[in-house]
């Protein structure tokens, strides 16, 4: 999905499609988002952090990120659609029906990684 998603935002970008560049970027940024593990963050007893014991050098802090899989990449694209149909409907309710239209036209776009429902 990620390496379709890829292909498609250049593509988009190429056309100067803006809901999909958009829509797009935000669920490549969910999903590596999704990937990044959690920080343990070391703090000596005054409150700073400890730099004495911190990795040097280009890439000596790279931490391994989770590996998700098919069925967890289409749970953060649904996500995707459901938070921008959600906020549609409250922007259309408060009178902005353009701000509502311009999300429900990205959450359009992710639709289409998703796999058909039953």
């Amino acid at each position: 999905m990620r390496d379709t998603m890829r292909r498609d935002l250049k593509t988009a970008m190429k056309a100067r499609d803006r809901v999909a560049v958009t829509a797009i970027r935000s669920a490549l940024a969910a999903i590596d988002n999704a990937e990044a593990i959690p920080v343990e963050r070391s703090v000596a007893e005054n409150g700073t952090a400890e730099v004495a014991a911190s990795a040097v050098g280009i890439g000596a802090a790279e931490a391994d990120r989770r590996d998700l899989d098919a069925e967890d990449m289409r749970a953060i694209v649904e996500a995707e659609v459901n938070d921008r149909t959600a906020v549609a409907g409250e922007y259309e309710q408060a009178g902005h029906s353009d701000a509502g239209d311009k999300l429900r036209a990205e959450a359009d776009v992710l639709r289409g990684y998703l796999p058909p429902g039953p």
